[in-house]
């Protein structure tokens, strides 16, 4: 397997609708369901739920 299959960049968008996004890898061998991830939205200032989009 090349390294980008295995370890693929994903882009966790907010769940609180701000359209705040982080940006990261992921190892599919470990985590094969969409990564969910508490992560702070700067802007509502705290902390929330980050899911992976596809």
């Amino acid at each position: 397997m090349a390294r980008n299959e295995l370890r693929p960049i994903v882009r966790l968008r907010s769940t609180a609708g701000t359209g705040t996004t982080y940006v990261t890898r992921k190892n599919r061998r470990s985590d094969p369901d969409r990564m969910v991830l508490r992560k702070y939205d700067p802007v509502l200032r705290r902390h929330v739920e980050f899911r992976e989009e596809r």
